[in-house]
């Protein structure tokens, strides 16, 4: 057993009995984090939202196989108008098409497949290599650090759209070569938090002991400095997300991200470039797809902050006693 699993079961509370006998078990830091996100109703209108997104992602092949359309299908008969415009929602097309005589809401959904495809793979990515690197220039210091500090500050400093339209250029677009650019710039800006996060660990007193018992720094690292980065890690992984899905449908937006033949979100707003002012629905349904999906992780992000975060329950507290010292 680490010392690290010795102090996580230090901070778990012991039972305790009331008078009537009954007992009262101690809760971990990660049941009283579970508890207080449960209390907050929008962080739960949200997992709903994204629950559901995954499913749809998910289920794409069957809806659109349950609507009879598949994504790259032209339905020239009754997709189209006699001018060839895109016809709006009806009850062949629930959300209209586009101006290819395409079915906007099977496109839609199998555009979350990328969009979520893209934003989850990339983030754990982003994270592995952030925390990675991140550790390693916090906990060894020295050389090591000021090369991997500045490893990352270089990569921040990196025109990421210039960036990816060369490499769009010289590659051709596709989902891995997004995948690839949104891990590239994203793992510095966790890394640089996670250096900050291990330079305040490394110096406390269970990291002097393992040393002192004669832990190597790798065992020490692992064991004892990540293990307690899955908090901090865990916030910026769910702040990440939102932030990854953007960021491709930007990409495929401009040209240089997935393919333009995949239907992506981006794609689409590209596309309802040619049409949205006379089929508003051809802008309007992937926009709100992607706000949706951007806010939910939004607000999830920052509820999974707060409910990690012990001082925001005490404020909380506070500021209800407050409230109620006030109304007295």
């Amino acid at each position: 057993m680490s010392l690290t699993d010795l102090e996580a079961e230090a901070s778990v509370p012991p039972a305790s009995e009331e008078p009537d006998g009954r007992k009262i078990e101690g809760r971990s830091p990660w049941q009283l984090a579970w508890a207080r996100l449960r209390k907050d109703k929008a962080a739960m209108i949200s997992v709903v939202v994204i629950v559901l997104l995954i499913v749809m992602a998910l289920l794409a092949p069957l809806i659109a196989k349950w609507v009879g359309y598949a994504p790259d299908f032209g339905d020239r008969k009754l997709g189209q108008t006699v001018d060839g415009l895109p016809v709006g929602p009806n009850g062949h097309h629930v959300l209209g098409t586009d101006r290819f005589g395409r079915d906007i809401l099977v496109r839609s959904v199998y555009g979350a497949r990328v969009s979520l495809l893209v934003g989850l793979v990339s983030t754990v990515l982003a994270v592995v290599l952030g925390v990675i690197i991140g550790a390693s220039a916090g906990f060894y210091g020295g050389a090591i650090d000021t090369i991997l500090a500045r490893a990352m500050d270089v990569t921040l400093s990196f025109p990421y759209l210039l960036f990816a339209l060369a490499l769009a250029a010289g590659f051709g677009a596709s989902v891995p070569l997004t995948i690839f650019v949104i891990t590239f710039f994203s793992f510095a800006s966790i890394g640089r938090i996670v250096r900050g996060q291990v330079l305040q660990i490394k110096e406390r007193e269970f990291i002097e002991a393992a040393r002192s018992l004669g832990a190597g720094s790798i065992r020490t690292m692992f064991i004892d400095v990540i293990p307690n980065l899955i908090a901090p890690v865990t916030v910026l992984g769910s702040m990440t997300i939102p932030t990854a899905i953007i960021f491709e449908s930007t990409l495929s937006f401009l040209g240089a991200g997935t393919d333009p033949r995949t239907p992506t979100w981006g794609n689409m707003l590209s596309d309802a470039t040619q049409s949205y002012t006379v089929a508003w629905w051809t802008l309007f349904v992937p926009a709100a797809f992607l706000l949706i999906t951007t806010l939910a992780f939004n607000i999830l992000g920052d509820a999974v902050r707060d409910a990690l975060d012990p001082r925001s329950e005490r404020l909380f507290a506070a500021q209800k006693a407050n409230r109620k010292k006030k109304r007295k």
